[in-house]
């Protein structure tokens, strides 16, 4: 028997014996490791999305771990394997599907969320998710591949190119991703962010970052810019103040990329998009590329992965977690450990010690 992290109801999740279910044709058993706690939980956890998640159901899809079983059919993978999961199991014949896009499969599962997801000692996935992991990769450093993949993703979506300004607006965990990847892609960056501990983490990384409460972000911009707005602005905050400040950033023919996910409808200045010839673009998940791209920026130290780790918790402390994910500005990321019953702590670097 294996434990497993259940959300029940509006803030309310527990830890459950979980019976392992033996791997089917083309599937693999992983035993997952880490498993990052992302936005997305948090909006499952406060009952928004009770619709689409049917209770009890196991979270989780940012994770690494290692393969335990392969079913009948399956070729390339054995016990031990490091791997992640991109976490998509589309129908290949719905009209998005059938145009290439099957990343956003008209009736696409996203796993953790549609289906049972990794926060459990024992997880069975389909083969075709799996994505290799190089040995000297840290499995804790790993369970960032996934939001790294998100960021690859949106910085591709919006065409970021060498010596473009860009404005990121929001600095938490993927934010504080598009803008490293943004940077390793040659562009100059800026970080908006209210907290002071996320905009302290941002300067560590070699980013600027300015505080939207006490500096005049759009004098910045043009000082910066010689008075042309930006190229390119993310909106990663997901708040109504944010989608004003990353419309008005950008120069004549910029382009805003929507990253965070606005629950209701918006205002937005539309006289701007006609006076500037802006362009909006929508940005969601990643396909397989972009997961292999995040493996080697993650691998290679360009995303610093352990310094985005706040804290790792283990299995049975998971519901406690969530709620202290909830204060936001002082916590990055969060991973909970499904190997082990002890706690661990970080250090400044986010080596555990």
């Amino acid at each position: 028997m294996t434990l497993a992290v259940r959300y029940i109801s509006a803030r309310t999740l527990d830890t459950a014996p979980a019976e392992p279910s033996s791997p089917g044709p083309g599937e693999v058993e992983l035993a997952p490791a880490f498993v990052g706690i992302c936005g997305t939980d948090l909006h499952i956890f406060h009952g928004d999305m009770d619709a689409r998640v049917a209770a009890p159901a196991v979270l989780g899809h940012e994770m690494s771990g290692r393969v335990v079983r392969v079913g009948p059919g399956v070729e390339g993978w054995q016990p031990g394997d490091a791997v992640t999961v991109m976490p998509l199991r589309w129908d290949d014949t719905c009209p998005a599907c059938r145009a290439g896009h099957q990343h956003i499969c008209q009736r696409l599962d996203f796993i953790g969320i549609d289906s049972p997801g990794a926060m459990q000692q024992r997880w069975t996935v389909p083969a075709s998710t799996l994505i290799r992991l190089p040995d000297t990769l840290p499995l804790d450093r790993a369970a960032l591949v996934e939001p790294t993949a998100v960021a690859v993703h949106d910085v591709g979506r919006a065409k970021v190119t060498e010596g473009e300004k860009v404005v990121v607006v929001g600095g938490g965990p993927v934010g504080i991703l598009i803008a490293l990847v943004a940077r390793a892609a040659g562009a100059d960056v800026r970080v908006v962010e209210l907290s002071a501990h996320r905009r302290l983490l941002a300067e560590e990384l070699g980013l600027t970052a300015w505080d939207p409460a006490d500096d005049d972000v759009l004098a910045l911009v043009g000082e910066w810019t010689g008075g042309a707005g930006a190229d390119v602005a993310f909106e990663v905050s997901g708040a109504a103040g944010g989608v004003d400040t990353a419309v008005d950033v950008l120069g004549v023919r910029g382009r805003l990329c929507l990253v965070a996910i606005h629950p209701r409808p918006r205002e937005i200045n539309l006289h701007r998009f006609f006076w500037r010839e802006l362009t909006l673009i929508g940005a969601r998940l990643y396909d397989r590329s972009d997961f292999e791209r995040a493996v080697a920026l993650v691998a290679d130290g360009t995303i610093p992965a352990g310094r985005l780790i706040s804290k790792v918790v283990p299995l049975t402390e998971a519901p406690a977690a969530f709620e202290a994910l909830e204060g936001g500005g002082d916590v990055m990321k969060i991973l909970v450990d499904c190997t082990t019953g002890t706690d661990h702590t970080h250090d400044a670097q986010g080596a555990a010690v």
